[in-house]
């Protein structure tokens, strides 16, 4: 079945010219410094969005991961979001493996973490009763949100006065810059170290980019051969990832134009309640009960939409999904709530 899935955009396939651009990559061993094609990558992301290096890695996971670990030493602390990607979906990797802190703190509604209650969080110097607070982490796009571009600005602006490392979290960065109208790298100036993940709207099939200066990518360099990330001839997928740059940053705007119509729709279906679309992101809350009859009946129209528990579902619009399948993704939303 020629499926539609909605589940994530982590779930697109290369395109056939994604796959001529690894196939006639040049590779090395990445380890040894010797791939050209992750060479060119990292120096390529590291000087569009205004760093010195950069570092390709298996997973944005990984590369946030390792951008803590580089920022913090054993039993410091670095400030999250509550509700953010580093803090609640990644295994708890910087406690488990970095030994470091998380003081998460609630978002407000626009996926911001105000800054009163930044500053608020951040312990006395000098204080032994306290982890040492080393760094803010942001997450762009939010649950699908931009950032505002001053919130970025202010942001940074604290947490330099305070002393500490800026960290993004941009698996999303090229859809907030698209939405936003800007250059990836105006919202990538405000921060000390930006992870990049190709795997999703950009569509290249694995790996992220942590970029940042020299000294902090040297430690990420060391700590990503501990934790077994070490890449041998990885030019094949480094040069998918480049021909993704190349062919499918302004694209999202498709996706976020899909996302739009798909929200809009949706809310003329009785008994739905939608939030979004935030770029190409939807958010539909079902009724009680609904959430297991509703996936199983989208699988039978060869619709894949997220599982697990609760009345919200997240549809996620993204490079394998065209226009006609987001008509018969509405055409089966209708019958559904029609029967």
């Amino acid at each position: 079945m020629d499926w539609v899935d909605l589940r994530s955009d982590t779930v697109t396939r290369p395109t056939a010219a994604m796959r001529q651009a690894g196939f006639a990559a040049g590779v090395g061993d990445d380890v040894m410094g010797d791939d050209p094609s992750v060479n060119a990558l990292q120096a390529r992301l590291a000087g569009e969005l205004g760093f010195e290096a950069g570092l390709f890695v298996p997973s944005g996971t990984q590369s946030n991961l390792l951008a803590l670990m580089a920022h913090c030493e054993r039993g410091d602390e670095y400030l999250v979001g509550a509700d953010a990607h580093t803090y609640k979906y990644e295994g708890g990797g910087a406690a488990v493996l970095g030994s470091i802190q998380p003081q998460p703190i609630p978002h407000a509604a626009d996926g911001t973490l105000p800054l009163e209650a930044v500053a608020a969080a951040i312990k006395p110097l000098g204080d032994p009763h306290f982890a040492r607070t080393r760094l803010l982490a942001l997450e762009n796009t939010w649950h699908g949100r931009p950032l505002p571009l001053d919130y970025l600005a202010r942001a940074g602006e604290l947490a330099r006065s305070r002393g500490l490392g800026f960290h993004l979290d941009g698996a999303r960065l090229y859809n907030a810059a698209v939405a936003c109208g800007v250059p990836a790298r105006e919202i990538a100036r405000h921060f000390d170290s930006v992870s990049v993940c190709l795997s999703k709207g950009l569509g290249a099939p694995v790996g992220s980019v942590l970029v940042g200066s020299n000294e902090l990518i040297g430690k990420a360099r060391r700590w990503r051969k501990v934790l077994g990330g070490g890449w041998r001839q990885a030019g094949l997928l480094a040069a998918m990832a480049s021909h993704a740059l190349d062919h499918h940053v302004a694209r999202l705007a498709d996706d976020h134009r899909r996302a739009a119509e798909l929200a809009d729709a949706l809310r003329a279906i009785p008994g739905l309640s939608v939030e979004g679309a935030f770029t190409n992101l939807v958010f539909v809350t079902v009724p009680e009960g609904k959430r297991e009859a509703l996936t199983a009946h989208m699988a039978g129209h060869g619709i894949r939409i997220a599982g697990g528990y609760g009345t919200r579902i997240r549809l996620v619009t993204h490079l394998d999904v065209d226009d006609a399948g987001l008509a018969r993704t509405l055409a089966a939303f209708r019958e559904f709530f029609a029967g």
